[in-house]
Protein backbone atom coordinates (compact mmCIF):
# COMPACT_ATOMS: atom_id res chain seq x y z
CA UNK A 1 0.00 0.00 0.00
CA UNK A 2 1.38 3.44 -0.91
CA UNK A 3 1.67 6.28 1.57
CA UNK A 4 -1.04 8.19 -0.32
CA UNK A 5 -3.40 5.21 -0.06
CA UNK A 6 -2.70 4.81 3.66
CA UNK A 7 -3.52 8.45 4.46
CA UNK A 8 -6.65 10.38 3.66
CA UNK A 9 -6.30 13.30 1.27
CA UNK A 10 -7.22 15.63 4.13
CA UNK A 11 -4.30 14.39 6.22
CA UNK A 12 -2.00 14.89 3.25
CA UNK A 13 -3.26 18.44 2.69
CA UNK A 14 -2.63 19.39 6.32
CA UNK A 15 0.80 17.75 6.35
CA UNK A 16 1.78 19.54 3.15
CA UNK A 17 0.66 22.98 4.32
CA UNK A 18 2.32 22.44 7.70
CA UNK A 19 5.58 21.80 5.84
CA UNK A 20 5.23 24.55 3.23
CA UNK A 21 3.82 27.41 5.34
CA UNK A 22 6.68 29.89 5.62
CA UNK A 23 7.09 31.95 7.71
CA UNK A 24 5.79 29.30 10.10
CA UNK A 25 3.20 31.59 11.74
CA UNK A 26 1.25 31.50 8.46
CA UNK A 27 0.22 27.92 9.23
CA UNK A 28 -2.33 28.96 11.87
CA UNK A 29 -4.43 30.88 9.35
CA UNK A 30 -5.53 27.72 7.55
CA UNK A 31 -7.17 25.79 10.42
CA UNK A 32 -8.76 28.99 11.75
CA UNK A 33 -10.11 29.81 8.31
CA UNK A 34 -11.59 26.36 7.81
CA UNK A 35 -13.18 26.48 11.27
CA UNK A 36 -14.70 29.88 10.52
CA UNK A 37 -15.88 28.80 7.08
CA UNK A 38 -17.44 25.64 8.51
CA UNK A 39 -19.23 27.70 11.15
CA UNK A 40 -20.63 30.07 8.52
CA UNK A 41 -21.61 27.17 6.26
CA UNK A 42 -23.46 25.53 9.15
CA UNK A 43 -25.39 28.72 9.90
CA UNK A 44 -26.19 29.34 6.25
CA UNK A 45 -27.36 25.77 5.69
CA UNK A 46 -30.43 26.65 7.77
CA UNK A 47 -31.36 29.15 5.07
CA UNK A 48 -30.74 26.79 2.18
CA UNK A 49 -27.12 27.58 1.26
CA UNK A 50 -25.43 24.21 0.86
CA UNK A 51 -21.65 23.87 0.84
CA UNK A 52 -19.60 20.84 -0.11
CA UNK A 53 -17.30 20.27 2.87
CA UNK A 54 -14.61 18.60 0.75
CA UNK A 55 -14.43 21.70 -1.44
CA UNK A 56 -14.48 24.03 1.55
CA UNK A 57 -11.72 22.12 3.34
CA UNK A 58 -9.44 21.92 0.31
CA UNK A 59 -9.93 25.56 -0.65
CA UNK A 60 -9.45 26.86 2.90
CA UNK A 61 -6.25 24.92 3.44
CA UNK A 62 -4.71 25.51 -0.01
CA UNK A 63 -5.85 29.07 -0.83
CA UNK A 64 -2.68 30.89 0.30
CA UNK A 65 -0.06 28.50 -1.08
CA UNK A 66 1.25 31.12 -3.50
CA UNK A 67 2.14 33.59 -0.72
CA UNK A 68 4.46 31.19 1.11
CA UNK A 69 8.22 31.64 0.91
CA UNK A 70 9.50 29.17 -1.64
CA UNK A 71 6.35 29.53 -3.73
CA UNK A 72 6.32 33.27 -4.34
CA UNK A 73 9.08 35.21 -6.18
CA UNK A 74 12.08 36.24 -4.11
CA UNK A 75 12.93 39.23 -6.32
CA UNK A 76 11.27 42.37 -4.84
CA UNK A 77 10.19 43.72 -8.24
CA UNK A 78 8.66 40.40 -9.26
CA UNK A 79 7.03 40.03 -5.86
CA UNK A 80 5.44 43.48 -6.16
CA UNK A 81 3.68 42.34 -9.33
CA UNK A 82 2.93 38.81 -8.11
CA UNK A 83 -0.63 37.50 -8.29
CA UNK A 84 -0.54 34.38 -6.15
CA UNK A 85 -3.99 33.13 -7.17
CA UNK A 86 -3.24 31.57 -10.60
CA UNK A 87 -0.18 29.84 -9.18
CA UNK A 88 -2.16 28.62 -6.16
CA UNK A 89 -4.94 27.22 -8.32
CA UNK A 90 -2.54 25.39 -10.64
CA UNK A 91 -0.40 23.97 -7.84
CA UNK A 92 -3.41 23.07 -5.68
CA UNK A 93 -5.08 21.23 -8.55
CA UNK A 94 -1.89 19.28 -9.21
CA UNK A 95 -1.35 18.35 -5.56
CA UNK A 96 -4.97 17.55 -4.74
CA UNK A 97 -5.18 15.27 -7.76
CA UNK A 98 -2.04 13.43 -6.65
CA UNK A 99 -3.54 12.91 -3.18
CA UNK A 100 -6.74 11.35 -4.49
CA UNK A 101 -9.07 14.31 -4.08
CA UNK A 102 -12.34 13.74 -6.01
CA UNK A 103 -11.68 14.78 -9.59
CA UNK A 104 -15.18 16.14 -10.09
CA UNK A 105 -14.71 18.67 -7.28
CA UNK A 106 -11.41 20.20 -8.41
CA UNK A 107 -13.09 22.92 -10.47
CA UNK A 108 -15.15 23.99 -7.45
CA UNK A 109 -12.01 24.25 -5.32
CA UNK A 110 -10.34 26.35 -8.02
CA UNK A 111 -13.36 28.66 -8.17
CA UNK A 112 -13.41 29.16 -4.40
CA UNK A 113 -9.70 30.01 -4.39
CA UNK A 114 -10.09 32.30 -7.41
CA UNK A 115 -12.66 34.50 -5.65
CA UNK A 116 -11.60 34.32 -1.99
CA UNK A 117 -10.32 37.91 -1.67
CA UNK A 118 -12.45 40.93 -0.63
CA UNK A 119 -12.13 42.49 -4.11
CA UNK A 120 -13.61 39.39 -5.78
CA UNK A 121 -17.21 38.63 -6.66
CA UNK A 122 -17.73 35.18 -5.17
CA UNK A 123 -20.63 33.22 -6.66
CA UNK A 124 -20.48 29.59 -5.59
CA UNK A 125 -21.62 28.73 -2.03
CA UNK A 126 -18.14 27.60 -1.01
CA UNK A 127 -16.56 30.73 -2.48
CA UNK A 128 -18.98 33.04 -0.69
CA UNK A 129 -18.37 31.34 2.65
CA UNK A 130 -14.59 31.21 2.18
CA UNK A 131 -14.41 34.88 1.18
CA UNK A 132 -16.40 36.03 4.22
CA UNK A 133 -14.31 33.84 6.54
CA UNK A 134 -11.10 35.27 5.05
CA UNK A 135 -12.38 38.81 5.62
CA UNK A 136 -13.11 37.97 9.27
CA UNK A 137 -9.50 36.78 9.62
CA UNK A 138 -8.37 40.30 8.75
CA UNK A 139 -10.33 41.84 11.62
CA UNK A 140 -10.10 41.67 15.41
CA UNK A 141 -7.09 40.63 17.45
CA UNK A 142 -6.11 37.98 14.92
CA UNK A 143 -6.22 40.51 12.10
CA UNK A 144 -3.92 42.79 14.08
CA UNK A 145 -1.46 39.98 14.80
CA UNK A 146 -1.39 38.88 11.17
CA UNK A 147 -0.66 42.41 10.00
CA UNK A 148 1.81 43.49 12.69
CA UNK A 149 3.95 40.37 12.36
CA UNK A 150 4.85 41.51 8.83
CA UNK A 151 6.71 44.59 10.08
CA UNK A 152 10.38 44.29 9.27
CA UNK A 153 10.11 41.09 7.26
CA UNK A 154 7.81 42.22 4.45
CA UNK A 155 9.33 44.80 2.09
CA UNK A 156 6.07 46.74 2.14
CA UNK A 157 6.15 47.28 5.90
CA UNK A 158 9.44 48.54 7.27
CA UNK A 159 7.88 50.15 10.35
CA UNK A 160 4.70 50.03 12.43
CA UNK A 161 3.71 53.30 10.78
CA UNK A 162 3.52 51.42 7.49
CA UNK A 163 1.14 48.76 8.73
CA UNK A 164 -1.27 50.81 10.88
CA UNK A 165 -3.02 52.24 7.75
CA UNK A 166 -3.66 48.66 6.62
CA UNK A 167 -5.53 47.99 9.86
CA UNK A 168 -7.39 51.29 9.58
CA UNK A 169 -8.56 50.38 6.07
CA UNK A 170 -9.64 46.98 7.33
CA UNK A 171 -11.90 48.54 9.96
CA UNK A 172 -13.31 51.07 7.51
CA UNK A 173 -13.87 48.91 4.42
CA UNK A 174 -14.01 45.20 5.15
CA UNK A 175 -17.17 44.89 7.29
CA UNK A 176 -19.28 46.37 4.49
CA UNK A 177 -17.99 43.75 2.07
CA UNK A 178 -19.27 40.78 4.06
CA UNK A 179 -22.10 38.96 2.30
CA UNK A 180 -23.48 36.62 4.95
CA UNK A 181 -25.48 37.70 8.01
CA UNK A 182 -23.66 35.33 10.40
CA UNK A 183 -20.36 36.79 9.21
CA UNK A 184 -21.65 40.32 9.72
CA UNK A 185 -22.64 39.42 13.27
CA UNK A 186 -19.24 37.88 14.01
CA UNK A 187 -17.55 40.95 12.57
CA UNK A 188 -19.08 43.38 15.08
CA UNK A 189 -16.91 42.31 18.03
CA UNK A 190 -13.84 42.00 15.82
CA UNK A 191 -14.31 45.50 14.45
CA UNK A 192 -14.75 46.84 17.99
CA UNK A 193 -11.55 45.13 19.19
CA UNK A 194 -9.49 46.33 16.25
CA UNK A 195 -10.92 49.84 16.50
CA UNK A 196 -10.05 50.02 20.20
CA UNK A 197 -6.51 48.87 19.47
CA UNK A 198 -6.05 51.54 16.81
CA UNK A 199 -7.45 54.20 19.13
CA UNK A 200 -5.03 53.11 21.87
CA UNK A 201 -2.10 53.21 19.44
CA UNK A 202 -3.01 56.76 18.44
CA UNK A 203 -3.51 57.87 22.05
CA UNK A 204 -0.19 56.41 23.19
CA UNK A 205 1.97 57.48 20.26
CA UNK A 206 0.45 60.58 18.72
CA UNK A 207 2.50 61.31 15.64
CA UNK A 208 5.57 59.45 16.90
CA UNK A 209 4.78 55.89 15.89
CA UNK A 210 7.66 54.29 13.99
Amino acid sequence: MTEVAEQSWRDLVVAYIREEARPVDKFGHQPRLYALASRLAGEESKGGLSCDDDVLFAAAWMHDLGVFLGHRPSDPAELAAWDHVPYTIAKSTEMLRSWGFPEGKLAAVAEAIRTHQPKDDAVSPEAIVLRDADILEQLGAVGALRALVKVGRDSRYSTFSDVVPVLERAVQTLPGQLRLKPAQELARERVKVLGELLAAIQAETGNWLC
